[in-house]
Formats: C-alpha cells, structure tokens, sequence
C-alpha cells in the first residue's frame, strides 16, 4: 500500500513539482494551498508525512506545526525560504522532523522523505521501555517520563535521547549522532547535534547549567551517564 504524503504549500510550481516527483517515487499525495486547509487534510487523511511551508497565507507553518503536535506524532518535514539557522533551529524546536531551505533539488527532498520515514518505521517497530538515570522511555507511545514527570519532546528530541539512553556509558561522536539520528541521508552540520543536546538539557536535568546526565566528553561528543 501506497504511503501517503501531505504537502501544504501555496506556490503552485513548487506544489506541482514536489507532487510529480513523490508520485514517481510510488507515494500517494495530498495537496493543500493554505494552511487551514492543510490541517484539515491532516486530521481526516492522517497522512504517513507532511511537507510542510513555512510561509503559508492565514495559519503559517510555524503554527500549523505547533497544532499538529500537540494531537498526533506525524512525521513533519518543513520547506523554508529562509536560510538563517535561527528559522531553522525554531522550526526544529516547534516539533519539525526535519527541514528543506528553498531552493531545493528534489534528489534531496526526496532522499529527506525516505530517511524520516524510516526513523518513523523503527520507533515503531521497537515497542519497548527504556530507563536510564531518571528517564523512562516508551518507545511504542512515544512518551517521556522525568523524574516522575510526562515531559514534552520534539521528534528529533526523543530520537536523540533514545540513543542516548538506549546505551548508557557509551559516547557518541557528533558525526555518528547525526547519522545515526538524522539519518544518512540528512545534510546537517555538527552544531545541530549540540542544538539539540541543550534543549534536551533543560529538559530533563535538574540544573542544565551543570548536567550529570547527557554529559559532554572533550574531544568525542556526548553520553547518557549510568546510574550511581
């Protein structure tokens, strides 16, 4: 069966375009103009992926993201005509799984697609608990537990603490996160990985200024620290 993609983009070339070029590669595809309409089709089609603009005549994709977040853990690649790193990095925190800055090739595009779903695929193939320090992770609900406590993750968030506390001791370079998180097929520079290891710090340490759990190893990368 075919798997179902969502774009919500208002320019019809690039709306065309990115549709050919899914339907080619055997994807069922959705199409939405706006971003209203956007989140209707995505709560009525419950879509596999969206690609979604960020720049979106009423609802922009910023807040289409934030909505679809809060009710469903569709896998969301966002197209952005704006290359600061600061629009990326806040569509990253807004619960994107990815994103794509105009222009773009649809080799990339479509390489991005296959990667986030096959991160997707395997969360939920896995179906299992995992606990470490005082996390407890249940990968089949894609829930987090501190301290006690449901804590809110971004997609890219649980992944990265996934492996992080999947192997408690073990550090991981920068290079090895990115692939291993981004996927291989993911254009991602290093400081991405850090990006995400702070938000992940002031989410789960009691004091991020001084983290005892995602501990940095100089010269290496990162690692979850076992349980004293």
């Amino acid at each position: 069966m075919a798997r179902k993609i969502l774009i919500v983009e208002d320019e019809r070339p690039i709306l065309d375009s990115v549709q050919y070029a899914l339907e080619k590669e055997g994807f069922e595809v959705l199409r939405a103009a706006d971003g209203e309409t956007g989140l209707s089709e995505a709560r009525t089609q419950r879509p596999d992926l969206i690609i979604l603009d960020l720049m979106l005549p009423g609802i922009d994709g910023m807040e289409v993201c934030r909505i679809l977040r809060r009710e469903a853990a569709i896998p969301i690649i966002m197209l952005t005509a704006k290359s600061e790193e600061v629009d990326k990095v806040v569509g990253l925190e807004m619960g994107a799984d990815d994103y794509v800055t105009k222009p773009f090739g649809m080799r990339e595009l479509i390489a991005r697609v296959k990667s986030v779903l096959r991160r997707a695929d395997q969360r939920e193939a896995t179906g299992e608990v995992l606990e470490a320090g005082d996390v407890k992770m249940d990968l089949a609900a894609h829930t987090v537990e501190v301290r006690g406590k449901a804590v809110e993750l971004a997609p890219r968030e649980f992944s990265l603490l996934e492996l992080l506390v999947a192997n408690p001791g073990r550090a991981f370079s920068r290079d090895v996160i990115l692939d291993r998180v981004w996927g291989e097929d993911a254009f991602c520079e290093p400081h991405t990985v850090d990006v995400h290891i702070r938000w992940l710090r002031q989410k789960i340490e009691r004091n991020p200024g001084n983290p005892t759990q995602i501990a940095t190893v100089r010269g290496v990368g990162y690692r979850f620290e076992r349980a004293r």
